[in-house]
């Protein structure tokens, strides 16, 4: 069994944070792949489902971000998921907005989701890091982080999406493959190449189309037989 946990903050204040896009990304993987209801216990929501045949449990943490670890923890011990078994989804100030970078362990980077988990479960979890872009100034971090998504940030559906879509890969253990099976769902489509126009020279070389023949009318058809008739009578 593998368990995802997504992170956030419960109540519907903060449930289009940038912060929250953890929980975004659990909701669509249970809701994508047809996950059993979510229920609530171990100071959390979770939802059970089977994804290409591997068992996987989803949770959210209403603990608060800063305490997600108590949640995460008591879900692992109970069911004796080991932390290699686990991977954390959540927003990644380091990564540029609509792209996703995959990597276990390390360090919190000042996430205190992250650092909540590492004090009860170590370090050695795999991380799925949602990149929301970095405000510029790490006195505004916080505020940022608990802000709502803008609507001019349209790449955050398409990556919720994808990230859904290639999970399989990950959970195989292909890391490099999820990576890329998101980038390609989310890359913009291609522009459409406008057909050539016909070159002036070859529209003026062109041969004229033959006029059809015409068909003789009722007069000049009486006329021909008149002088056949008197061609014969000499």
């Amino acid at each position: 069994m593998i368990l995802v946990v997504g992170l956030g903050n419960p109540g519907p204040e903060y449930s289009q944070n940038r912060h929250n896009i953890g929980f975004m990304a659990a909701d669509e993987l249970v809701r994508r792949h047809s996950f059993g209801p979510w229920r609530s216990k171990f100071q959390g929501e979770y939802a059970e489902g089977t994804i290409d045949g591997t068992k996987v449990l989803v949770l959210k943490p209403m603990t608060y971000m800063n305490l997600s670890g108590q949640s995460v923890a008591q879900l692992a011990k109970f069911l004796k998921i080991p932390v290699e078994d686990i991977i954390v989804v959540h927003d990644e100030l380091d990564v540029a907005p609509g792209h996703v970078k995959v990597k276990r362990g390390g360090g919190a980077g000042g996430h205190n989701g992250l650092k909540s988990i590492d004090s009860h479960l170590g370090q050695n979890y795999r991380r799925v890091r949602l990149g929301i872009g970095h405000p510029g100034d790490k006195d505004r971090v916080a505020g940022y982080v608990l802000h709502d998504f803008a609507k001019s940030e349209t790449w955050l559906a398409p990556l919720i999406d994808a990230v859904a879509q290639a999970f399989p890969k990950l959970l195989a253990g292909d890391d490099a493959g999820f990576m890329n099976r998101v980038a390609v769902l989310t890359a913009p489509p291609k522009p459409k190449k406008d057909k050539p126009a016909e070159p002036v020279a070859a529209k003026a070389m062109a041969p004229a189309p033959s006029k059809a023949p015409t068909a003789l009318s009722q007069g000049s058809l009486a006329e021909a037989l008149k002088a056949a008739l008197e061609r014969k009578k000499d």
